[in-house]
């Protein structure tokens, strides 16, 4: 795969990252290599070890990150094998209203006494830094799901090395397109590239990113032993949604903006949630039952979870049993997606009509 690309600009980089040699009768893209078993003697050996379609993958998003790629079978494997380097009893730190699946492996940790969990507010830096004090590991989500509270990565990340604490960043939501961790001291970045970086809603499949070669040994074992990995088509498929990320991101960003400026100060809606990046907004109505019927109302967009597709998906999240308790009952994600504005504005004032919900004031946060 090509790695000799020099200081490409981000957009360039995710078109021609991970692109077979550029000679004759080469392939444009990489092939599927749908292989378990591999000739003795070289690299890989067998199936769990590599794959040519994950490396080409892996190129792309470490270059995009700035770092060394592992792809993994989903954005919690990978979130298990950063989990794992935290030795047995040690604090974790994270934000009280992180994705609520992070939140669930952290309670099963917890339970069987694995690691001791301490929830912050990310976005109070004071308290973050306090919490640090004695721990293994911070854990950053910025901005958080789905809450999206913003954190001050450079602050936190500083503190962290003075107290010799590890830094993972997930970054799913902003991807290495609007932020980069690891340029602000995070050790360790991880996707679920189910979400944004495939961006099509087809692809289960996960990543972790880091600039630490010891680091990048440990999570790689992990990844062998535990056997947490992709399938070889899922990684041709993330990769080939990895090749538009700049303009999908960019559509959908625009979107959300414009919802935001448009649906800010609607009567029905108590608080308007919006980080100022990104393609993911929250809206709050009045309680469960108006954001379910709102929900339900809308025609375009679809009620849904998982988010970071070219289409709108929609979900109240207090639905899930697991997400945190802080989090308003009539709270709905917004994931936004590439279609025309009119139409989403169309479709989601639509709903809320057919929703009702009492008059509040509008909190647009950004």
């Amino acid at each position: 795969m090509t790695n000799d690309l020099g200081d490409l600009h981000p957009d360039t980089l995710a078109v021609t990252a991970g692109r077979p040699a550029n000679e004759p009768d080469q392939p444009l893209n990489p092939p599927v290599v749908l292989a378990s078993t591999y000739i003795a003697g070289g690299d890989v050996e067998y199936g769990r070890y590599g794959n040519p379609t994950w490396t080409a993958f892996e190129d792309a998003l470490g270059g995009l990150e700035g770092g060394r790629c592992l792809a993994f079978a989903s954005g919690v494997a990978a979130t298990a094998a950063a989990f794992d380097l935290v030795p047995p009893g040690g604090r974790i730190v994270v934000p009280r209203h992180s994705y609520q699946g992070t939140l669930a492996q952290l309670r099963h940790l917890e339970e069987r006494g694995a690691v001791t969990v301490v929830p912050v507010d990310i976005a109070d830096t004071e308290e973050v830094r306090t919490a640090l004090d004695g721990a293994a590991m911070v854990w950053i989500e910025n901005p958080t799901n789905p809450a999206l509270e913003v954190a001050d990565v450079d602050a936190i990340a500083e503190a962290a090395r003075g107290n010799g604490v590890l830094v993972v960043a997930d970054n799913t939501f902003a991807t290495p397109i609007l932020r980069r961790p690891l340029d602000q001291g995070a050790d360790i970045v991880v996707h679920s590239a189910t979400k944004a970086i495939s961006g099509h809603s087809d692809v289960v499949m996960g990543a972790v990113v880091t600039r630490d070669d010891d680091l990048h040994r440990q999570l790689l074992t992990r990844r062998s032993l535990q056997g947490a990995i992709p399938s070889p088509l899922d990684a041709y498929l993330a990769l080939r949604g990895l090749r538009t990320l700049p303009l999908r991101l960019e559509r959908g960003q625009q979107n959300a903006q414009e919802l935001v400026r448009r649906l800010g100060g609607h009567p029905a809606i108590r608080d308007l949630r919006y980080p100022g990046f990104g393609t993911i907004l929250s809206i709050v109505l009045a309680d469960a039952d108006t954001a379910d019927a709102f929900v339900a109302a809308v025609r375009l967009c679809r009620h849904a979870t998982s988010l970071g597709g070219v289409e709108t998906t929609l979900e109240r999240r207090r639905r899930w049993s697991g997400e945190a308790p802080t989090i308003p009952e009539g709270l709905v994600r917004v994931s936004v997606g590439v279609e025309n504005i009119e139409d989403l504005d169309r479709d989601l004032l639509g709903a809320l009509e057919a929703a009702g919900g009492g008059a509040g004031g509008t909190d647009a946060r950004s």
